[in-house]
């Protein structure tokens, strides 16, 4: 990799200008922090615009190599028109990570069909209008890194984040497959990391004390994943010299899943 937040990789590197999605807070916001911190241009992007800009401007306050911008990620057109923002701003851009998600915790049975398309078109639709906008972009370029953050919930059929989070999720991960195919005699590699429950502000706001303590003696190693780690494997796919690995998901589960 190039030095660490340093003048000149932001400057003279065009394969150092990242987006990515849901990046207001929690994981998003933490994958964005550690792609700055190591020499990337970041634009955050959420459905809550003035979220995102805060967060950027918490990472740079002038504004030069971190921005915050709005992107719905259920709008095709969305990610078009932030694309050509970034091109414009920066000249080119890089690295994808479709890290955007939403889920409702509701029994199997009680999923209506509207909560079921609108947690479907939001984790699954979304990754695949970027990944095959930005997945058309990279390729004409040569070169590019999209990383998709898929779900342990998407691999064991877990339902603690629900029936509709788990069944996109587990779409995510075989759309990393396909578009890596597709994607990959053109320079592009997509990967996906699959992280199991995190150590994140909205996990312990959501989850009862007692029900969180269970999830904990459940894992093998004891304890929530930790985000700065899952950000370390996304930065670590986004490198130039990371081209050997492609179509791969990468597991984060703390032991819960093994295969």
């Amino acid at each position: 990799m190039s030095p660490q937040g340093t003048a000149e990789t932001w400057e003279d590197d065009a394969h150092h200008v990242a987006l990515v999605t849901g990046a207001a807070r929690g994981l998003g916001a933490c994958i964005a922090a550690r792609l700055y911190d190591r020499g990337y241009r970041v634009a955050l992007t959420d459905l809550d615009e003035e979220a995102a800009v805060k967060t950027a401007a918490e990472l740079d306050p002038e504004g030069r190599n971190a921005i915050g911008l709005a992107l719905d990620v259920r709008d095709k057109d969305a990610f078009l028109r932030v694309r050509d923002q970034l091109v414009d701003r920066w000249d080119a851009v890089s690295v994808l990570v479709n890290n955007a998600g939403y889920y409702t915790t509701e029994s199997l049975m009680d999923i209506t069909a509207d909560n079921f398309t609108s947690v479907v078109s939001t984790n699954l639709n979304g990754t695949f209008f970027g990944c095959q906008v930005f997945g058309a972009y990279f390729a004409a370029r040569g070169y590019g890194r999209i990383v998709n953050i898929a779900s342990l919930a998407g691999q064991n059929g877990g339902t603690a984040t629900g029936a509709h989070y788990a069944a996109a999720k587990g779409g995510v991960a075989t759309l990393t497959k396909v578009f890596a195919r597709e994607l990959g005699p053109q320079g592009v590699t997509v990967n996906a990391v699959s992280p199991g429950p995190q150590d994140l502000p909205v996990v312990r706001r959501m989850v009862a004390p007692d029900k969180l303590a269970q999830i904990e003696a459940s894992i093998p190693m004891g304890r929530l994943g930790r985000p700065q780690f899952i950000a370390d494997m996304v930065v670590l796919l986004a490198a130039e010299h990371a081209d050997a690995v492609t179509g791969a998901c990468w597991d984060a589960n703390g032991g819960l899943y093994m295969r």
